[in-house]
């Protein structure tokens, strides 16, 4: 028998050679393609870490914050989620930062919203790095701010801890904020004022730049001097005065050991009333919620106005009601949202 033998050369391919050819091909592809993924996620990583690290090539140390503007007739505040901690996330000099208008954000003041075990607390920093007790028109923007915040709904209450201590605020279905601003403070040393040793200061006469100005004092739980103009005379033009230049003359006048906000007032009828105001901290603003209720306070006790008044402001309009049966001023008037975002701020 023969047989008949077929032998295979060594450099043939076994019968699976293909297929394993084209399986390791596929796995191949597929383990470069997730070392190729994973590279750019990786790169991506840690290009954001060092965002959120704020570690940058100049070698500056840099970190960030989260915002939401508000802003009350013009009054503009960086409002700051504090929730979460009882320490302020920023310092002053971040303030200062954050309120320069032409290299931060720009505002009159940053506001951090706390707790206050079951309620809230606001406190405030100025432009300038200051932090006054109280702010009118910021205390309405934190109505507004801690109604978005819980995705509430109008009408709703909340009851604030301020440097002047408790407010309760209404939010309104008409968007307007109604504040209970307390009773205004008179006595000289609580205002504070050296004007008297004690008792009211009531058409007192202030020396300022060479003028003798007829003053009124009044604290909001903020030191407040209102003048309705000079001694004899017949009243101010507001629009008419060197606010930038006699401002600063009161703010810093010795009568006044913690400095003073000042409002000069004009007198159109007996309910509606004119100022405009220098802020302590904050220079001239477009509006100054204790100041107007201060204006309202000072034209009853000089005999000018009723005890409900509109104050008109640069910025706008405010309800001001000084009540007989509680002695409690209400101030009531517009705040809303106007953007928000994240700044950067230097180590």
């Amino acid at each position: 028998m023969q047989v008949e033998m077929q032998t295979k050369s060594p450099f043939s391919p076994p019968q699976n050679f293909f297929f394993l050819n084209t399986s390791l091909f596929f796995l191949v592809s597929i383990i470069f393609s997730l070392l190729f993924v994973s590279f750019f996620l990786t790169v991506a990583v840690v290009l954001g870490s060092s965002i959120g690290d704020e570690s940058f090539r100049d070698g500056s140390s840099h970190k960030t914050v989260e915002f939401v503007k508000y802003e009350g007739l013009g009054n503009d505040f960086i409002m700051v989620n504090n929730l979460d901690s009882s320490e302020l996330k920023l310092s002053a000099d971040d303030a200062i930062h954050l309120c320069d208008r032409h290299l931060g954000v720009g505002a009159d003041g940053v506001i951090f919203v706390l707790r206050d075990k079951e309620d809230f607390q606001m406190r405030i920093y100025n432009s300038d790095g200051s932090e006054p007790e109280m702010c009118g028109n910021g205390i309405r923007c934190v109505a507004k701010y801690l109604a978005e915040l819980e995705k509430a709904t109008a009408p709703k209450s909340y009851k604030v801890l301020t440097g002047a201590g408790y407010m309760i605020l209404e939010l309104r279905k008409d968007g307007q904020v109604c504040v209970d601003m307390g009773a205004p403070i008179l006595n000289a040393p609580d205002v504070p004022t050296t004007l008297a040793a004690t008792g009211e200061v009531v058409k007192a006469p202030l020396e300022v730049d060479g003028k003798t100005f007829s003053v009124t004092c009044v604290s909001m739980g903020n030191p407040h001097c209102i003048t309705f103009g000079e001694q004899g005379s017949e009243g101010l033009d507001v629009d008419a005065l060197p606010l930038e230049k006699i401002g600063p003359l009161f703010e810093y006048h010795p009568v006044f050991p913690a400095r003073v906000n000042t409002e000069f007032v004009q007198v159109l009828t007996r309910s509606h009333l004119k100022m405009r105001v220098w802020e302590r901290g904050a220079g001239a603003t477009q509006a100054c919620g204790t100041g107007a209720c201060a204006v309202v306070v000072a034209a009853v006790k000089e005999g000018r106005s009723e005890r409900n008044c509109v104050v008109e402001l640069p910025g706008g309009p405010l309800e001001i009601e000084w009540r007989e049966n509680d002695n409690h001023i209400y101030m009531t008037g517009p705040a809303r949202k106007v953007f928000q975002g994240s700044a950067i701020l230097e180590e």
